[in-house]
């Protein structure tokens, strides 16, 4: 096998141009992310580097999905899966931004420098795996994609339509040589609900837990598969999907929820009152949230923070039940909700660990841990067992001298194990996680709900004209450009009981977001709607200022 980069080249400058008037994009958090229309000789190169990528990784396969999240459907993106289902490596990324945004003359250059600096041998085998969500113009990108990892004489296996977390999936297993399960979509399905199956036992509706799901798609890939899981799944869970073939993310899925705390469009409106359990994942099915309407017609959300203290206090429970001595610690952002970490650590005793925003970064942390949880308060995350833990669980679910409950709270962890997808956040997972340990307590979300109080929290956007002006650090809880911006935000912060505010630039839009939390809603609001202007005046704000949300 021999690759001519010159041929890389010239088939670039044919089908896949770059033109002078595209701007240059980074590669960010969730890889690159843009209008579709500007995405094709992005796609392109991001399969000559996933083929690269590959061979420097000793011919292991490497996944490229091509996905946009929680984004409108007019946007779409893509991102490399490293060989053990991990975010691609951090220094690599920045290969990928300068790779994309070289002019089409100079990509041979650039092609040969990677091979160089990396010292990759185009004579090696190069497999790659591609996977897309349910977006119209994905197929036409996919195709940018294989193409490249062709012009470098690599391998392709296309998934057509899958899960962002299934693709991660499908690398472990096949990297593993299918330790991990085995790397097909009925494989992932078999092995979540086997497992989910053993957990859930005899008993339908034990105490409060009602065995019925209202489950929002999105109108993304996540609707697709969940109809699949409902046939398999044989009425274990009851789940009735909706939000299933309308635009992706319109007025639906789990970003519109979290944001906007409300129940998204496409929803009967019984499925949210008090007895109904409700969940909403995104447009690529990495992330999730639960809801309800109480009582009293409040909106009530439970979101990734809920999920990270509802499964990580089971899990405290059932090591220490089983006798087994791991470390266990969870991994938050500084959008977590103050008050869920203050549970965490002075209630239920489990030390935390705040990262910078980026799955990446918690999940890096994370692998500190015997038992890692982590979560970001948008509904991404997952568990990581160290192979440290799964062999004493394993050790003592046979152990004869142990009684024969710790024996039964063993294997169980070993089913809980299996249930999870560790390489990344998965909703489909955490949904079957969360459903699992809520039946094992007898629990509805009224009872999950009253486990702590949250302090109310703003979540608001301002667009800027070029989002780098804003540095931050300190787990980006700090800004420390522009000078004097983070002391305005001490003062204004000062002002509100209980208050809590930063400001973190967006890793693919000229946008930075801005988090307040209060002592009431009121507050919160009022306290976001003045960082907002804050920012807005001192960062370049474009457009229209930002206006105050209803309280």
């Amino acid at each position: 096998m021999s690759v001519n980069l010159r041929s890389v080249f010239a088939f670039a400058k044919e089908y896949h141009q770059k033109k002078e008037s595209q701007k240059d994009i980074q590669y960010g958090t969730a890889g690159f992310r843009s209008h579709a229309d500007n995405l094709d000789y992005v796609m392109y190169r991001m399969g000559l580097l996933a083929a690269l990528r590959s061979r420097a990784k000793a011919s292991q396969a490497i996944g490229v999905m091509i996905t946009a999240s929680h984004n409108p459907e007019h946007d779409n993106g893509v991102k490399l899966i490293d060989p053990l289902g991990e975010m691609l490596e951090q220094r690599w990324e920045q290969l990928a931004t300068d790779l994309v945004n070289v002019p089409d003359s100079g990509l041979e250059a650039q092609v040969a420098k990677i091979c160089e600096d990396e010292q990759i041998d185009n004579n090696e085998p190069a497999k790659v795996f591609v996977g897309m969500d349910t977006r119209y113009h994905s197929p036409q990108l996919s195709r940018a994609v294989v193409n490249g990892i062709l012009a470098l004489k690599g391998t392709v296996t296309e998934f057509g339509i899958v899960t962002t977390p299934m693709l991660h999936y499908f690398v472990t297993c096949t990297n593993t040589q299918n330790a991990y399960g085995l790397p097909t979509e009925e494989g992932y399905m078999g092995k979540l609900i086997a497992a989910f199956k053993a957990l859930r036992g005899e008993q339908a509706e034990p105490g409060n837990y009602r065995n019925q799901l209202y489950y929002d798609g999105a109108n993304g890939v996540g609707s697709l598969k969940m109809l699949g899981f409902i046939k398999k799944l044989n009425g274990a869970l009851n789940v009735k999907v909706f939000n299933s073939n309308g635009k992706i993310n319109f007025k639906c899925g789990a970003d519109f929820v979290k944001t906007n705390h409300r129940v998204p469009e496409g929803l009967p409106e019984e499925a949210a009152l008090a007895s109904g359990r409700c969940c909403s994942v995104d447009g690529d099915a990495d992330r999730v949230v639960y809801y309800f309407t109480d009582k009293e017609g409040t909106f009530r959300l439970l979101d990734g923070d809920r999920i990270a203290t509802l499964l990580a206090g089971y899990l405290k429970d059932l090591i220490e039940q089983c006798g087994v001595q791991l470390e266990m610690g969870l991994v938050q952002t500084a959008y977590a909700n103050g008050a869920s970490t203050d549970y965490i650590v002075n209630r239920m005793k489990i030390p935390v660990s705040c990262t910078r925003t980026g799955v990446k970064h918690l999940h890096h942390k994370a692998l500190e841990y015997d038992v890692g949880v982590y979560f970001e308060a948008n509904g991404h995350g997952t568990i990581i067992y160290s192979e440290k833990a799964k062999q004493a669980i394993r050790a003592a679910s046979q152990d004869e001298s142990r009684t024969e409950e710790q024996r039964k709270t063993a294997a169980r962890l070993l089913q809980i194990i299996d249930l999870t997808n560790e390489t990344v956040g998965d909703a489909i997972s955490d949904m079957l996680l969360v459903e699992s340990v809520l039946h094992a307590k007898g629990w509805n979300l009224d009872d999950w709900l009253a486990s702590y109080t949250d302090l109310p929290n703003v979540l608001e956007k301002v667009y800027l004209a070029d989002r780098n002006v804003i540095a931050v650090t300190d787990a980006d809880r700090v800004v420390v450009a522009p000078a004097g911006l983070q002391d305005s935000i001490n003062e204004i912060v000062a002002k509100f009981p209980k208050g809590r505010s930063f400001v973190r630039p967006s890793g693919t839009e000229d946008i930075v977001r801005v988090y307040a939390e209060a002592d009431t809603r009121a507050n919160a609001v009022q306290l976001a709607f003045e960082v907002a202007n804050l920012v807005f005046d001192q960062a370049g704000g474009v457009g229209s200022r930002p206006v105050k949300m209803e309280g």
